[in-house]
């Protein structure tokens, strides 16, 4: 489902268009399935290259959503701290959040008006045994739903698909999740990490 192509209650502009026009040109379809609010997660997969910045970017910018990332604050430092605010970054200083990085981050997430939070769950570009678990407890945490996003090389689509409210049955939410990743490709296909949840006896908080 396509659904809008800019993000609820926001026109496009010439930056729009101009980034739709780039990802259209390169064969890319945009996704934007209605959002059930303001405020979200986001899972972004598969995450297999580097290329994926890039392309969440552009989409991004093609749709006007309020994607953000939490990042180091030490990242955001001038001159990279210029670029890394431009493109949706939120400073968190982890030596202060201590062990309750999941809270710290559903602050931040409480604190804005509009947010898509963009984390990347399976943590590595390369293949791992299951995706973290931290964006399914922020988004508990700061009773939000979950997007999934798609960075869908194989039929080159991109953007968000659909939407979960977790129920704190974690594996019956991650089969919705799978669900929702049928037939979506990486770039590079090997270093796709299966939709599976972390084992419960680690850390929920990675």
């Amino acid at each position: 489902m396509s659904g809008a192509l800019t993000w609820p209650h926001r026109r496009p502009t010439l930056g729009s268009r101009l980034a739709l026009a780039a990802l259209r040109a390169a064969g890319w379809t945009p996704l934007l399935a209605p959002p059930p609010g303001p405020r979200l997660v986001a899972a972004g997969a598969p995450h297999t290259a580097d290329a994926d910045f890039w392309l969440g970017l552009l989409w991004k910018w093609a749709t006007r959503s309020p994607v953000h990332f939490v990042g180091k604050h030490d990242l955001f430092r001038p001159p990279l701290g210029l670029f890394m605010r431009a493109v949706g970054g939120l400073p968190l200083d982890r030596r202060r959040a201590r062990n309750n990085f999941v809270g710290a981050v559903a602050d931040v997430i409480r604190r804005e008006r509009e947010i898509v939070l963009i984390v990347a769950p399976e943590g590595t570009r390369a293949r791992a045994d299951h995706w973290k678990t931290g964006f399914y407890y922020m988004a508990r945490a700061a009773d939000v739903p979950i997007g999934v996003l798609v960075l869908d090389w194989g039929r080159k689509r991109v953007g968000l698909v659909g939407y979960l409210t977790p129920s704190g049955d974690l594996e019956a939410d991650f089969a919705e999740i799978r669900r929702l990743l049928e037939g979506v490709q990486g770039r590079v296909p090997g270093n796709m990490t299966p939709a599976y949840p972390r084992p419960r006896e680690t850390n929920p908080e990675e």
